[in-house]
């Protein structure tokens, strides 16, 4: 059966997207999450018949959206490799990227994914299902220190050196097979009233390592300057504050310490200007799509 669009994610930011990247009607432009497909189908309306539109997404998942249009070429790779394989197809440069680096509904909804708090799964967490690295190997068979390193750097938790002793203390008598089971392990932690909140951040920090998703942003981040043509346009939506930090300080200086560089007259050396403020969804959006309360969306022009 083929998902349709809304049941496999619904595009957040549509309408800010579509302006911010400032589609030119002969253009060539990349969606390197595509998903369910709602922002390429989106562009798609204002290419002419020789405009060009690339998807990636690594998720097997998404090539049951696919879009039967001779102006729309898929490429199933992470997008860390987005360089390469425009180059492998014949593409030097192109007029506009978008990035949304949520995890879809889709893979939030299928339960056997093992993304979501809400339901009893095996610990999987990996869009790229070819690969080994899981959420399971990582809590039993990571050593305390690396177990403290992620859940304090990638989930901002302070206890991340009790969370990971709980951890430890339990996969000696039995091996931690299901979400459940690792939320049952963690409950003498939890906060009162922000459950939710805490879970959420545990389950981040361990989908941010098995997916290596902040080192894949910063591979993606850096190959943007070399494939955007000048006035070319970047739109970037984050949901949380390590991905938001590291696209920020990029557009802002050209690298993720921020480090701001200037030439000898003063001016500022940087391969990218800022266009417009921080954009965040509508209260009305939000309200019609619960997932978007989290996302910042930034843009971004080639100098």
């Amino acid at each position: 059966m083929k998902t349709t669009q809304n049941d496999y994610h619904t595009p957040v930011l549509l309408e800010a997207c579509i302006k911010g990247l400032n589609i030119q009607p002969h253009g060539v432009y990349v969606d390197v999450t595509f998903g369910g497909g709602g922002h390429s189908r989106e562009i798609l309306k204002f290419l002419t018949e020789d405009g060009r539109l690339i998807g990636f997404d690594q998720d097997p998942d998404a090539e049951k959206n696919l879009i039967e249009d001779e102006r729309f070429l898929f490429i199933p790779e992470n997008f860390k490799y987005i360089k390469r394989f425009l180059k492998f197809h014949g593409i030097t440069e192109v007029d506009g990227i978008l990035a949304d680096f949520g995890v879809s509904s889709h893979q939030f909804n299928t339960a056997e994914r093992g993304f979501s708090i809400r339901y009893d799964a095996k610990l999987d967490m990996r869009m790229d299902q070819t690969q080994q690295l899981s959420a399971f190997e990582i809590i039993n068979d990571y050593p305390e220190e690396l177990l403290v390193r992620l859940f304090r750097q990638y989930a901002e938790l302070k206890m991340a050196p009790k969370l990971a002793s709980a951890i430890l203390a339990e996969r000696e008598i039995n091996p931690i097979h299901s979400t459940f089971e690792l939320n049952n392990i963690l409950e003498p932690f939890f906060p009162k009233h922000k459950t939710n909140k805490f879970l959420a951040q545990i389950y981040q920090a361990l989908r941010i390592e098995v997916n290596a998703e902040l080192d894949a942003l910063k591979d993606f981040l850096k190959q943007t300057v070399d494939i955007l043509k000048p006035g070319g346009r970047l739109c970037l939506i984050s949901y949380h504050s390590l991905e938001d930090r590291l696209v920020k300080h990029f557009i802002r200086s050209g690298n993720f310490d921020d480090d701001i560089k200037k030439d000898l007259f003063g001016n500022v050396q940087k391969p990218l200007k800022n266009i417009g403020k921080l954009i965040v969804p509508s209260k009305n959006e939000i309200e019609l799509n619960n997932r978007a309360r989290s996302a910042k969306l930034r843009i971004a022009e080639k100098l």
